[in-house]
């Protein structure tokens, strides 16, 4: 995938594409329709599908201070849509020129001739664009006849799982799952499993004197889960091993801690990981966090919470390749004929 941070990156060979535009925080199974679609046409017409998104997230440069949501920052996104198959990655610094730009200009100088030189858009339905969120799919497609652009609007995906039956996909779905300690549940909506993507930090080294050393990954943009213990799966950059293991997000209120970070112990593993990026995949949620009395009684929790981590992800709606990275060929083959569409 070839990543772009400004529009006069792109070649004259890189335009005259087709594009989806969106956020895609999370990337769920909404999302993937839309970016899906667009790489349907796009195999069909024999042009690049390309992606565009913003970066920092709008809400976060409009309201800084607000606590961190993203389900999935850059690195992980970007890994995501990759994963998927998307040819090119448009990253729009999201700055006071872009927050400030009208509909009408971000079409004329992002997707029309003066820019990607877009065959065909693909949106969702509540797709918002331009100065204070002006522009919608009217204004797409009102200036995509005049451009020389076609536009798909891809209708509103209903979740069908129990709790959330009926409800749109959204990451706002995704966020309430995870706040709720249901990783399932989350992965299901995603559609893979939800992934803190951080750099291994040094810590106090307390776990290694209990016999638990534990890797430790500050959250930064990821939204903060429900604190406690997960059964995880993790993979370290540049390698090709998953490996299993247990991870505290919490506070450690037994040592008196406030920040909130993930500690994450690896199952039969002791090589030194320092200042390596890891994704951390969240599998299960096994309790809340808690306060102990003491070492003796917090190894032996680590010890029970070990074994049942074990027996959670030995489960076979569990099973590493369950829900695997999603792909355009995986979707054209669950769906052959197109998604239903509002355009």
């Amino acid at each position: 995938m070839r990543l772009f941070r400004h529009i006069n990156e792109l070649q004259h060979s890189d335009r005259g594409c087709v594009v989806a535009l969106g956020n895609f925080d999370g990337f769920h199974r909404g999302h993937q329709v839309v970016i899906g679609e667009a790489g349907r046409l796009a195999r069909e017409m024999g042009l690049h599908l390309t992606v565009v998104v913003t970066e920092p997230h709008p809400v976060s440069y409009f309201a800084p201070h607000v606590p961190s949501f993203r389900l999935t920052p850059f690195r992980e996104r970007a890994q995501l849509l990759e994963n998927f198959g998307v040819d090119q990655l448009l990253v729009l610094p999201f700055d006071k020129d872009l927050a400030s730009m009208s509909a009408q200009d971000f079409v004329l100088d992002i997707l029309g001739s003066g820019g990607l030189d877009a065959k065909h858009v693909f949106v969702g339905y509540d797709y918002r664009f331009g100065k204070g969120r002006g522009g919608g799919t009217d204004v797409l497609g009102y200036m995509g006849d005049m451009e020389g652009f076609g536009l798909t609007v891809i209708n509103a995906v209903t979740v069908g799982l129990e709790g959330y039956a009926g409800e749109v996909y959204s990451s706002t779905v995704v966020r309430k799952a995870l706040q709720n300690g249901e990783a399932r549940k989350a992965a299901a909506i995603l559609g893979h499993w939800f992934t803190i993507n951080g750099r291994v930090t040094e810590g106090d080294k307390r776990g290694r004197t209990i016999g638990f050393p534990t890797a430790n990954i500050e959250l930064g943009e990821s939204l903060e889960p429900k604190l406690g213990v997960y059964a995880v799966r993790v993979r370290i950059e540049d390698g090709d091993r998953t490996i299993s293991g247990v991870a505290n997000i919490g506070k450690r209120p037994t040592f008196d801690k406030r920040d909130v970070l993930m500690e994450v112990h690896l199952f039969d593993f002791d090589d030194s990981i320092y200042d390596k990026h890891l994704r951390v995949e969240l599998v299960a949620f096994l309790r809340p966090e808690m306060k102990f009395d003491g070492l003796d009684s917090l190894k032996a929790q680590i010890h029970k919470d070990c074994r049942v981590a074990k027996i959670v992800l030995a489960e076979p709606e569990n099973a590493p390749g369950r829900l695997s990275a999603p792909t355009l060929e995986n979707y054209l083959a669950l769906f052959p004929n197109p998604h239903i569409r509002a355009r």
